[in-house]
């Protein structure tokens, strides 16, 4: 049996891609693979992983799980994970569209061990990502139960009470493939074949 390592995971494969056309950004291959294969590269040491995203999204041996009604923002999908995970302890979170994450994971975690509710990374011009993170399941939890409505809610709504630390980016871990451009240049440095 493996020994547990100590966090759970949620990778949020939702979304419309309306900045690449509608395409499916989870199916979007960047540097040889989807990008959602690059998220699960990033915490493939967590216990347990759920994807939250369409079913045909589904890959081997990783749950799958989908907000109802679909299409309700991060909060909803990141709700759904955690009802489906039950988790009480450390959730890292990711969108799939961040294919470097992984970089920033032992960092984040070694962050979110400390007494507070998590730890996110942050970019060099000062901006947090949500969604390049890891929070205490318990704390996302009550502010969860807090909201009005997850559908439509933002991250920044969410986390507002929450005493989370800022990990410094200082390796671009958190470039997002938001358009196209973001998409090749991401594919050139991560050594992929996308043609100009």
């Amino acid at each position: 049996m493996t020994p547990a390592t100590g966090f759970d995971a949620v990778v949020l494969a939702g979304g419309r891609g309306r900045r690449l056309g509608g395409a499916r950004k989870p199916e979007v291959v960047v540097g040889g693979r989807a990008l959602l294969d690059h998220a699960l590269a990033a915490v493939a040491d967590a216990d347990r992983v759920v994807v939250v995203g369409p079913g045909d999204l589904a890959r081997p041996g990783v749950a799958t799980v989908l907000e109802d009604p679909p299409d309700g923002g991060p909060v909803a999908g990141l709700a759904a994970g955690l009802a489906f995970l039950g988790s009480d302890g450390l959730v890292a979170v990711l969108a799939c569209d961040v294919p470097r994450a992984g970089a920033a994971l032992p960092a984040l975690l070694a962050a979110a061990a400390d007494d507070v509710d998590g730890a996110r990374l942050v970019s060099a011009d000062g901006r947090p990502q949500h969604l390049v993170a890891v929070y205490r399941a318990a704390s996302l939890a009550r502010s969860l139960a807090a909201l009005p409505a997850v559908r439509g809610a933002s991250m920044r709504e969410l986390l507002a009470g929450l005493r989370l630390v800022d990990v410094p980016d200082t390796g671009d871990a958190a470039a997002d493939a938001d358009t196209w451009a973001d998409v090749e240049r991401l594919d050139a440095e991560l050594g992929g074949r996308i043609a100009p």
